[in-house]
């Protein structure tokens, strides 16, 4: 198992090749990124569906495989790859890069996750990310490389200004084990040209109730239950469900889940500061209290939930 890993890590990382993009797609490049994502729609269907893991694994091999060769067409960054539905596509607002990430189902207790980084420059930077986070401990003070990324699938990004340069929120969900789940707030900053996860721009409660700074925020919870952690454009803050013990349906496993409240962070300055108890109440619909409906940006679209979904 482990030597698949590294496998499929050493495929990934030797990937890197640089290239001249066009402003637009020949007729050429875009039969073949069409050809490309089909074959990436395949291989992520298997990835999800296919009910051996051998399978699973080779799938993902060739995922990787056919994606990089992908990403070497002439301005492949503005192929946005809309087919396929499971690989996970994030562009800040300033569209300077996208993270693409997805899910591999391992067993009941291992998830695994795969990514990469592309640059928005003339010559093509790719930059792998290579799940180390089975090994990793006090996740929540570490600075990570690409290398040696705590894993996860992003679902969304929040660009924010500090005194040290820009840096983006990562919005991410990490399937954890059987008994948990996870979602994170990570930080993404460019050093030098390469990506730096982690940062010390979270104030959050010490045990002492003092501020006291993080790189990432995690909430682990109940694999029964469901939250929410996301930016909030109208409340211009981060939002997500506060968390209290609860029972649980496996027997000497602590469980954590939604009390009902909501907990977030507000920038100042370039710092994400917690704050607790957002909202006191939620509607009957399960939502914080709006002044008025939350609408999509279409005339007359759906509306959304307070995750933006």
């Amino acid at each position: 198992m482990k030597y698949l890993f590294f496998v499929l890590a050493f495929i990934f990382s030797n990937s890197l090749l640089q290239a001249q993009p066009n402003k637009t797609f020949s007729e050429e490049d875009l039969s073949t990124l069409q050809q490309y994502e089909d074959t990436l729609g395949l291989m992520a269907h298997l990835i999800v569906n296919d009910s051996l893991e051998e399978n699973r694994f080779a799938a993902t091999k060739k995922m990787i495989k056919t994606l990089v060769s992908a990403l070497k067409v002439d301005n492949s960054y503005h192929y946005p790859f809309e087919q396929v539905k499971t690989i996970s596509i994030q562009y800040p607002a300033d569209s300077t890069f996208r993270i693409f990430t997805w899910q591999l189902y391992v067993n009941q207790d291992e998830y695994r996750y795969f990514g990469a980084i592309q640059m928005n420059n003339q010559d093509l930077k790719l930059f792998p990310l290579i799940d180390r986070s089975a090994g990793m401990q006090n996740i929540e003070y570490q600075e990570l490389a690409a290398d040696n990324w705590y894993g996860a699938l992003y679902y969304n990004m929040k660009e924010f200004d500090t005194p040290q340069g820009k840096k983006y929120l990562l919005f991410g969900y990490d399937a954890y084990n059987f008994y948990e789940r996870r979602k994170l707030i990570d930080v993404i900053s460019f050093d030098t040209g390469k990506p730096v996860f982690g940062a010390p721009v979270l104030a959050i409660p010490s045990q002492t109730g003092a501020l006291e700074r993080q790189n990432r925020f995690t909430l682990t919870y109940s694999a029964e239950a469901s939250i929410g952690c996301n930016y909030d454009e109208m409340e211009e803050k981060v939002v997500y469900n506060h968390l209290t013990k609860g029972s649980s349906p496996y027997q000497g496993k602590p469980t954590m889940v939604p009390s009902g409240s909501y907990d977030g962070f507000t920038l100042k300055d370039g710092i994400w500061v917690y704050e607790e108890e957002l909202f006191h109440f939620i509607t009957p619909e399960g939502e914080y209290p709006r002044p008025e409906p939350v609408l999509d940006a279409k005339p007359g679209g759906k509306r959304k939930n307070i995750f933006g979904q």
